[in-house]
Parts: C-alpha cells; structure tokens; sequence
C-alpha cells in the first residue's frame, strides 16, 4: 500500500501502475457492481408494472438485465404474483462478487 500512495504521488494516477491483472480485476469489480445496482433498480421497477420497459431511461436498466431474468422466470415462477427474479439476480452477482473478490475472494490480491 505504501507503494502505490509513493507511486501515486510521484505519478499524480495509479492508473499507469496498474498491472493487467489488477487492472482486470479493478474492472470486474465495477463491472458486477454495476450489474447489482442495475438488478435492484430492477427490483424496485417490479413495483410500477406500468412503467413504458420499452422506453428511455428504462430502457438502460431492461437492456442489460433481461438476458439473464427470461431463464430465471422460466426457472421460478412468480411468487403471490411477484416477480421474484430480480431479487435471484442481485444475490447471485452479489455471490459471484464475494466468491471472486471478497475478502477471501478467488482473486484477492492480484496484481500486487
């Protein structure tokens, strides 16, 4: 840690002293988190079933979630009426996150 705060004053970024395999890993943690903000954000739209999905700003949510919510529905069907694949979506990202980059993660400590 010492090391990056002398190479980031030196520098003025640490992006130029990032190592591929760190920068792979900085970009998958902003990647699931995204995909979890984006899955709750799912989650509360369930609430208005009237919301126009087809139509912006939407339509920003509903593109990149759908693909993974069609086989969760097929998989689980609704629930009192509810559809609870949102819910299936953000914890399995959320477990995909903690498996991969937790604090015992699978990929903790790449990169140095």
């Amino acid at each position: 840690m010492e090391r990056a705060i002398a190479l980031l004053a030196a520098n003025g970024s640490l992006l130029g002293v990032l190592s591929p395999a760190a920068g792979a890993v900085l970009a998958l943690h902003g990647t699931l988190g995204t995909y979890i903000v984006l899955y709750v954000l799912r989650i509360v739209m369930t609430w208005y079933p009237a919301l126009p999905l087809d139509r912006f700003p939407y339509r920003w949510v509903v593109a990149p979630t759908e693909p993974l919510l069609v086989p969760l529905r097929r998989w689980i069907p609704p629930l009192g009426g509810l559809d609870i694949s949102p819910v299936v979506g953000v914890g399995l990202f959320s477990l995909l996150r903690e498996i991969l980059l937790g604090q015992q993660g699978l990929l903790t400590g790449w990169g140095g």
